[in-house]
């Protein structure tokens, strides 16, 4: 299993010009507002405080990098769809999260996370759709699976697997993840530290 040993915050940004440099992979997260985005990059990298966690939604308002193990970076883009904010701030922050995906040539997978108590929702669709329209590398993750029970988690994975299949063939990578169990960490590790070592070969 792929170990992080180090992890600290870079630094934040509002395009894809503003990344920091020397240019390393990046591997980053996004997901509706609330949907335990913080908590799960503090879990993967063992350190609590290292992504600002809060009870209220849409707290992440920059693009922040964080250096993992002296070799890439991992990314916390904004939250989307919170519907308490004002259109054209929400219109601002989608411009910002697009400019970025769309123009960042270090991006090498956008993990999607998606709340595992919640059917695939239209907004989160969409944007899945989005992506698979622009040709970006994606992989979803379902949060917070320690609300559901193992049946009812099994249900909800076959759930989005058959969403998914319209659009999808193979399907996207899908993991469970908990924050608060740990669940889902060491096979999102390995994943992450697989693709590493894939391109490392074929370079």
């Amino acid at each position: 299993m792929m170990k992080i040993t180090k992890a600290a915050y870079v630094s934040s940004s509002t395009s894809a010009a503003g990344k920091p440099t020397p240019a390393r992979r990046e591997f980053a997260f996004i997901g509706r507002s609330n949907v335990g985005k913080s908590s799960l990059i503090n879990s993967l990298t063992g350190n609590s405080s290292l992504a600002h966690t809060s009870s209220t939604p849409g707290k992440t308002q920059c693009i922040n990098h964080f250096i993992i193990n002296d070799s890439w970076y991992l990314v916390d883009l904004p939250g989307y769809g919170y519907a308490k904010m004002s259109k054209p701030r929400r219109e601002k922050l989608f411009a910002m999260i697009n400019d970025y995906i769309d123009h960042s040539e270090e991006l090498t997978l956008l993990f999607v996370l998606l709340d595992s108590r919640h059917e695939l929702l239209k907004i989160d669709r969409e944007f899945l759709i989005s992506l698979g329209e622009r040709g970006v590398p994606f992989a979803v993750i379902l949060t917070k699976c320690d609300k559901l029970g193992t049946n009812a988690l099994a249900t909800r994975i076959a759930q989005m697997k058959s969403a998914l299949a319209q659009y999808w063939e193979p399907l996207p990578e899908i993991f469970a993840t908990s924050s608060a169990s740990g669940a889902g960490r060491e096979q999102l590790l390995d994943y992450i530290g697989g693709i590493l070592k894939d391109l490392d070969n074929n370079q």
